[in-house]
């Protein structure tokens, strides 16, 4: 059996452990680290339970659509538009666009929508397109206030007065639809591409002006907006035979 080691011996054998770069010390006698106990914390199962469902984003047309049907009277249907908060028009304008005239004429015209001086005087044609309208419709013995009822189809203005997009228009279209029932009128006049695509479905007001079609159990006309007649003054002439379109309707009734 060999015998226990000297000092010296100890000591030279420490001094090599050091000059090799060993930092710590040992124990005695070696560890099994296989024999161990595992003390990793292992991750928590989760406690079985119902899953919270997100709701469905609600659907905004579906939401017009059933804010339009309880509207019984204009006052209502103006009610229900401006707590209408699910459309993202709402937030830039200033003012809520709803109608203007005589409830009670036989002739609807339907704008396309607000722009500027409309948004800042909450009414439907003003400024130089509410002008040159005013003068279009004396031309054939009408009057905005007397004779006819005005509204468009979006109440509020899209920023810097670009074109609304397919989504707004479907999503206010309900509320455009009871409006056009509340007033009951004989005739629709569609001024502008929007009006044509909110009402008959399909643009090109320069193909479908003039030529009277049907739609929500009346006869519409489509015809050029006050707006292009202004940027296309050529146009008058065929406004001008639109609007005698118009008066031979309201003569005939046919």
């Amino acid at each position: 059996m060999e015998s226990a080691i000297d000092y010296y011996t100890a000591r030279a054998l420490l001094d090599w452990q050091i000059e090799l770069g060993v930092t710590e010390t040992i124990g005695d006698s070696p560890v099994d680290r296989y024999a161990l106990p595992d003390t990793t914390a292992k991750p928590k199962q989760a406690e079985p339970g119902v899953i919270p469902i997100k709701p469905a984003a609600e659907d905004p047309a579906a939401v017009a659509q059933k804010l339009a049907l309880k509207a019984g009277s204009l006052e209502d249907l103006k009610a229900a538009m401006a707590d209408f908060e699910l459309c993202e028009l709402k937030k830039g304008a200033r003012n809520l666009v709803f109608g203007g005239g005589n409830p009670a004429a036989k002739v609807m015209i339907i704008g396309e929508a607000p722009g500027r001086e409309e948004d800042r005087a909450g009414r439907p044609f003003v400024g130089s397109a509410g002008s040159l309208l005013d003068k279009m419709l004396a031309a054939i013995n009408l009057d905005r206030e007397t004779s006819v009822y005005i509204t468009t189809v979006l109440p509020w203005r899209p920023p810097q007065n670009r074109d609304p997009r397919p989504d707004e228009i479907g999503m206010l279209k309900p509320f455009l639809e009871r409006h056009i029932e509340l007033v009951q009128p004989d005739v629709l006049v569609l001024m502008g591409n929007i009006s044509c695509q909110a009402i008959l479905g399909k643009r090109g007001i320069t193909r479908l002006r003039g030529k009277w079609e049907q739609a929500l159990k009346r006869p519409v006309l489509p015809m050029l907006s006050p707006e292009q007649l202004l940027r296309q003054p050529q146009a008058k002439r065929q406004a001008w035979a639109d609007l005698l379109e118009l008066q031979a309707k309201l003569k005939t009734g046919t």
